[in-house]
């Protein structure tokens, strides 16, 4: 049993070994459950399969967001885990079962931030995004990376420790003001990308923008609207990830079923 026994290795050598095993389980239970609700949500609106079931409306006509299961589920698992009766394999089902419910709750990153059920529109890509940052951090975690050593030696080892996480959240938060949240997000374990990120130039719509761009730096304004145009190579290649992971936004789904169709323009 080849295959068994690599799994097998995987799991104790890799992530046992190291306690590892609780994040991967988180990160293994958001992978699954966000790429089944993605399929699911995908297969519903399409009308190749009219048999796949809906969403979950109430009689009085109430929406049940599926973000809602995720953080019951969240609930549960947390309060498992945290109880203190929680042990083998009981804490193992908790670890997935809590990445499940962010999986379930990250697809609906967007709602979160609007306020409103943009899922299909272009201010849905959010969700899609910040699953995508998750998994990479998540990832980066398992393998072991870290942004700074924690010392609690010597008073030298301490200060040292509390230098290099105050630059690092520094770094992080740089980037984010920038509108650079990938490379924040992923920064914060490698922190040359946060580096990077830091000192290059802003989102022409982002805090740091509004704050040092514009009128203060008409020049850097027309940079960064120049730099980060909308039809930009990177985006296009972006926007073909998020497509192929979370589907086309309802304005270009319509538009493929009318060229399908034969309505087309």
């Amino acid at each position: 049993m080849p295959a068994a026994s690599i799994i097998s290795d995987f799991w104790n050598d890799q992530l046992v070994e190291h306690d590892r095993q609780w994040v991967f389980l988180v990160l293994l239970g958001l992978l699954l459950s966000f790429a089944f609700i993605r399929m699911s949500t995908r297969l519903m609106r399409s009308p190749r399969v009219p048999w796949w079931p809906g969403s979950v409306v109430s009689e009085g006509g109430v929406h049940v967001h599926h973000l809602v299961f995720g953080i019951v589920l969240m609930m549960v698992a947390g309060t498992v885990s945290f109880a203190g009766f929680a042990t083998t394999p009981v804490y193992e089902i908790c670890a997935l079962a809590f990445g499940i419910g962010i999986g379930l709750t990250l697809d609906e990153f967007a709602l979160w931030v609007y306020l409103e059920d943009v899922y299909w529109a272009k201010e849905g890509r959010a969700s899609v995004d910040a699953a995508v940052i998750a998994v990479g951090a998540m990832g980066l975690i398992v393998l072991g990376t870290r942004p700074f050593e924690i010392e609690a030696g010597s008073a030298g080892a301490v200060a040292a420790t509390i230098v290099a996480g105050a630059l690092a959240v520094g770094l992080v938060i740089a980037c984010f003001l920038k509108g650079r949240v990938m490379h924040g997000t992923v920064g914060f374990f490698l922190q040359p990308l946060a580096i990077y990120g830091a000192v290059r130039l802003g989102k022409p719509g982002s805090a740091w923008a509004r704050r040092f761009y514009g009128r203060r730096n008409p020049g850097k304004q027309r940079r960064a609207e120049q730099r980060f145009r909308p039809d930009r190579r990177t985006e296009r290649v972006k926007e073909r990830v998020r497509d192929a992971i979370g589907g086309a936004t309802e304005a270009a789904y319509e538009e493929k079923l009318r060229e399908r169709s034969g309505d087309g323009p």
